[in-house]
Formats: structure tokens, sequence, C-alpha cells
């Protein structure tokens, strides 16, 4: 692995990252640059987000399972965070965003251990699409509010993502207006666990027109029908959540307005899995981190 220096970073957002954390910036492919928080050492626990955070939606869950046991990695998706920012929606697809996380993957060397997989909203997908092409490297996995598997055929997109696709105010509205980023808190049981400081946190990284793309992008990722690109990246994700058999936990927040209603196809992908059903909304890291601490900590107990 050849880490290069990470980028800057406001004083007032470090400060609320895990202690003893590293920052650094991997070499992705395509002159795109992944940035990467850790923390601890042992065994590697890969923690992905969705749109539109960054690995920062993890540091409380790190802060309590980072040490000399357990290596916490938090990456940044391209486009989020403090990872490169393609300027063109059209960078931003299933098969792209696994292949930047795969890229990550390779230079992580993790043959000797394997890792713990979490992944919530996109970060699900994006992350078992990545594994796919590596499943040896899988010892575990704890999903979160996120969705593995490709719809059903009759489905219906939800309001948020038909409206992604419409053109001209969807641009003004996600690029120049900032959503959804400004509204977080409304996807939460307790909109307070994304306020002040928080809330900030998560704005600044999209905070230029010119960078905000990819809220957008990954909105219009999610199938609007069934010959949408993301399905065949979807069926390879459920078929090797399907044929894992190791340990394996879900963690989900039963308030959460976009993906609540989603659990019971997860469960069928993973009918083997502990489940942990929790009032609390979309980005459940904000509200439940000892949950899911708790989850990983049995995981890497249970693992072979």
């Amino acid at each position: 692995m050849r880490p290069l220096p990470p980028p800057d970073m406001p004083f007032w957002i470090g400060r609320m990252l895990p202690k003893n954390h590293i920052r650094y910036v991997i070499d992705v492919g395509d002159q795109q640059q992944m940035h990467v928080m850790e923390a601890g050492q042992g065994l590697p626990v890969l923690m992905v987000h969705g749109n539109p955070t960054w690995g920062f939606l993890y540091r409380r869950i790190m802060d309590r399972i980072a040490g000399d046991q357990i290596r916490c990695i938090a990456p940044d998706l391209i486009g989020l965070g403090f990872s490169s920012k393609p300027r063109s929606i059209q960078s931003h697809t299933l098969e792209n965003h696994a292949r930047w996380l795969g890229a990550l993957i390779d230079q992580l060397d993790l043959d000797q251990d394997g890792l713990i997989f979490v992944g919530q909203d996109w970060g699900g997908p994006i992350g078992l699409r990545a594994l796919a092409e590596r499943s040896h490297l899988i010892k575990g996995m704890v999903i979160l509010n996120t969705a593995i598997a490709p719809p059903n055929p009759d489905f219906k997109p939800t309001a948020f993502h038909r409206f992604s696709r419409m053109p001209v105010i969807s641009d003004i509205i996600f690029r120049v207006l900032g959503f959804p980023q400004n509204i977080l808190h409304k996807t939460q049981k307790n909109p307070d666990s994304i306020s002040g400081n928080i809330a900030r946190a998560y704005q600044y990284p999209l905070r230029k027109f010119r960078e905000n793309v990819a809220p957008l992008a990954l909105a219009r990722m999610v199938p609007d029908g069934m010959g949408h690109p993301s399905v065949i990246g979807l069926e390879k994700c459920r078929a090797l959540a399907k044929s894992f058999t190791g340990p394996c936990e879900i963690v989900w927040g039963t308030k959460d307005p976009i993906l609540g209603r989603a659990l019971k196809r997860v469960r069928a992908v993973l009918p083997h899995a502990r489940v942990t059903e929790t009032a609390a909304g979309h980005f459940i890291q904000e509200e439940k981190p000892d949950l899911i601490a708790e989850a990983v900590k049995r995981v890497v107990q249970q693992r072979e």
C-alpha cells in the first residue's frame, strides 16, 4: 500500500474524529483518490457509508471497538467526504464505485486475516459488489439500513428517487441548495442526533457547487425499473449474501423513512442473521452506536 497525505480538514471536524485515528489517501484508478480513516490494530473491519455521508458516520462505532484486536477502516466513497469528486454524474455507477472500493481493498493487504464488512445505505451494495470478486476475504458481516438485492419487478420508486430524475429542478435542489445533506436530521427518529457541528460536518465536504455531484448521482443510481444498470450489480450482491454462511448480524432502524420497510427483504437474503430492530432512523450509526458496536464484537468473536 502506498498511502498519500490526506487533504486538510478543519480543526472543528478533526476534534470529533476517533481518538488515535490516522488518515490517508489511496489512488484507486481513473485519477481518483480515496480518503480513508483508520483506528486500531488487529482484525480489519471495513465500514462503508452511503449517500450523502462519509466515514465520519462511523466515528462513534470506531471509538467503541477500535483497539488492539480490531482495526477499523472507514473509507469515503468517491464523490463524497474528502475523496476525489468527479464532476460527471455519469461517472457514478454501482460498478464504478465497487471497482474503486475494490482497488482500495486490494491495497490493504487483507489476504491473511480477511475482514468483517459493515455497510449502510449505498455502502451495503457497493461493498458487497466489490467483495463479490473477493469473497474469500469475508469473515463476517454487519448489515445496517440498506438494500442488498434488486427490487421486485412490480416495485414503485420512492418519491425521493422519482424527484431526483426530474430535469433541471433536481439539479437545482440537490446541487445548488445542498439537498439532502441539509435535511439529514429529518430522516432520524431523534432529529437532534444530526445537529450543530455534526450536521455541519456532513455538509462541509460538499459545500462547493462544482464538487456537489455525488448526492444527485447516487440518488439516480437507485433503480427506477428492471432495466436500470444497477440491477445487475444488485443481483451479484444478493448472490454473495445468500451464499455467505459465516457470522452475520442485521441492526435496523425501523423509523427510517427511506429504508425502514426494507428489513423483510434483507432478512430474506440473510435468513441466518441475528436481527436487532431498534426505533432509530436512517443514519442509525448516529442514534445506536452501542448496538452496532456490540454486533460487530459478536461477529468478530464468532468468525472462523
